[in-house]
């Protein structure tokens, strides 16, 4: 998901807004066919956007590598902060499926960054379109995690609406603010990631590596944000539900109530020959919940994603859910950002931003006009993001 956490953005976090009410905002999902919200994309979607004002733009490769059990992401973050200072990083995690407590996370800074249509290039970083539905990524960049991955798209790539983008403003041909996502939701991904050996027995040059080959399921999504962090949303919920024959994505968020607390919320049910179900009408629901008495939020201990939509004429409704008995980290955002910026947003009331990464076992059910069609077990990597309260 949307990692602004490491993008410097939150420099420009500024005050809260006043209440402009819901005709500030255009959503993505606003006066759209519930049959078919959805369009491939094509090349020119793929273009990076990088427009001159505050915003950052992210490329981001969810991989599940299924022999092994690995899993994670890859992703690259450019970010311009009120059209001063543009910046790029290179993140990436893999963990293990069974302990998504023990992982290996890197942020690295960019150095001699360039976009170029749809690629991104650094120094020893390329993220390359290689034909309408290949992606090869090779990173050297930092030596704890030297990737190199190739991703192909195995159905159409989506996006919902003109552009897949939610504008903040009360005239859409001038909006002050964006949010954008597009999807390749279902990919083969086949490569190697080596990991630097951090044990002391090493008895040789090829000990100094851990290699983890990959071969799975990957999700691609490309995402800009244009305005600032809390404004444009206080929550999120984010899921990546991989299983050899399914996966499900859903983006969602809700506004703060600057924007009549809005949710928008789109998903993506999609097999190895086609995207299934296109979804804007979904519900995240937090079955059990605890308050985490570290940051005082909310949380949730067991979760449902309800996905509903057509094919044809028939009615389709996929249902995601589990316990989320295994975290994989909570991210404390004012941790990961530099001491000047952290004085800034401080003093904003109210907000104490935090996402909580859980990896869990998740049961997948599909039913076509009231009847159970598909049931089956697979893996969850779903993501929680409090930021202010609403």
């Amino acid at each position: 998901m949307f990692k602004w956490v490491q993008s410097g953005l939150s420099a420009v976090a500024g005050t809260a807004e006043p209440e402009y009410g819901p005709d500030a905002i255009q959503p993505v999902t606003k006066d759209l066919d519930l049959k078919k919200p959805w369009t491939p994309l094509t090349e020119d979607d793929l273009k990076w956007q990088y427009p001159e004002h505050t915003h950052v733009e992210t490329q981001t490769f969810y991989f599940n590598s299924a022999d092994t059990g690995y899993l994670g992401f890859a992703q690259v973050i450019h970010s311009n902060v009120v059209g001063l200072h543009t910046n790029a990083q290179f993140t990436f995690k893999i963990f293990h499926k069974d302990t998504p407590e023990d992982f290996v996370w890197t942020s690295t800074g960019l150095e001699n960054f360039r976009v170029e249509g749809p690629n991104f290039f650094a120094d020893h970083l390329s993220i390359k379109l290689i034909d309408d539905k290949t992606y090869h990524l090779k990173s050297l960049v930092n030596p704890e995690s030297i990737v190199d991955l190739t991703i192909t798209r195995l159905t159409d790539g989506v996006k919902f609406g003109k552009d897949g983008t939610t504008y903040y403003g009360e005239d859409p041909e001038n909006p002050w603010g964006s949010m954008r996502h597009i999807f390749w939701p279902r990919c083969h991904v086949k490569g190697k990631i080596l990991l630097e050996n951090k044990s002391e027995d090493k008895s040789s040059e090829s000990d100094e590596f851990i290699e983890r080959p990959i071969e799975g399921i990957s999700m691609y999504v490309m995402a800009l944000q244009g305005m600032k962090p809390h404004h444009a949303a206080a929550t999120w919920n984010f899921l990546n539900y991989v299983s050899p024959d399914y996966s499900v994505v859903i983006m969602e968020f809700t506004t703060p109530p600057s924007y009549a607390t809005t949710k928008v919320t789109v998903g993506i049910v999609s097999n190895n020959e086609k995207v299934v179900l296109s979804s804007i009408n979904n519900e995240t629901k937090y079955i059990d919940r605890v308050v985490d008495d570290v940051t005082g939020w909310s949380i949730p201990t067991s979760i449902e994603f309800d996905l509903s939509g057509y094919e044809g004429d028939s009615q389709l409704r996929v249902v995601v859910k589990g316990k989320l008995e295994k975290l994989s980290e909570r991210v404390d955002v004012m941790a990961e950002i530099p001491q000047f910026v952290k004085n800034i947003v401080s003093g904003i009331a109210g907000t104490k931003p935090f996402i909580y990464q859980f990896n869990n076992p998740f049961t997948f059910t599909l039913a076509k006009d009231g009847e159970e069609i598909v049931s089956e077990e697979g893996n969850g990597y779903n993501e929680a993001t409090f930021i202010t309260e609403i």
